[in-house]
């Protein structure tokens, strides 16, 4: 008798013994199982996307090139002015254009620049017609089919932006020009040029007036035939 009392009792201590290590251990697995607050706040939201990436801005429209600076800053002839100006009255307020006014007076062509629509103009600086020497521009002055030809020549169809100017052109004179890029630095072989020593290439580019769009070139170009 005295022998199962004494299991019995060994038993409850034994019993009492194990429920705190039970709980300690069911204590454990729970912390375990809930992990970091942060972790699980991490893992609930979506994977984040990355921010998109701008694409480059497209370049400004607006003049170009190396020879800007023969516009005047202000006054008649500068960029602004001659931004509300008809093509013909445009280019006879810049000095460095003041060749090309001179023969487009001569040629009696002031009104077609100004009335005609939407057009670009191929401009010679005063430098592209003295590369054609003392002798040969007032023979060209003196000799008026020739002369509208060579300056009707530089006339073309529709108002281009730098990206169109590049390729084969129908002129006002009815023939063609050819400009090759790229885009920022157009040029024209030298067989199309009256020279025809060196390619032209333009000095100031995608200049707006009232009705046109004008390119001012270093060479005089030549007319087919």
């Amino acid at each position: 008798m005295k022998a199962a009392r004494l299991s019995r009792a060994t038993a409850r201590l034994a019993v009492a013994a194990a429920v705190p290590l039970l709980l300690a251990g069911l204590t454990s697995c729970s912390s375990d199982d809930a992990g970091d607050p942060a972790d699980a706040a991490g893992s609930s939201t979506p994977e984040g996307t990355a921010a998109p990436t701008s694409s480059s801005a497209p370049v400004a429209a607006g003049p170009f090139g190396p020879g800007c600076g023969l516009f005047p800053v202000e006054g008649p002839g500068s960029l602004a002015a001659i931004a509300t100006t008809p093509a013909g009255a445009a280019i006879s307020g810049v000095p460095e254009l003041g060749t090309l006014t001179q023969a487009v007076i001569a040629a009696n062509l002031v009104d077609v620049l100004n009335t005609r629509p939407e057009v670009t103009v191929l401009a010679p600086s005063n430098a592209a017609f003295d590369a054609l020497g003392p002798d040969a521009l007032p023979a060209l002055l003196a000799d008026a089919p020739r002369l509208t030809a060579v300056l009707t020549h530089h006339v073309l169809n529709g108002r281009l932006t730098p990206e169109q100017l590049v390729g084969e052109h129908t002129t006002l004179n009815g023939d063609s020009v050819t400009v090759s890029g790229p885009a920022d630095a157009p040029t024209v072989t030298a067989e199309q040029t009256v020279p025809g020593t060196a390619a032209g290439a333009v000095l100031c580019g995608d200049v707006p007036t009232a009705n046109a769009t004008v390119y001012v070139v270093d060479q005089v170009l030549t007319p087919a035939g």
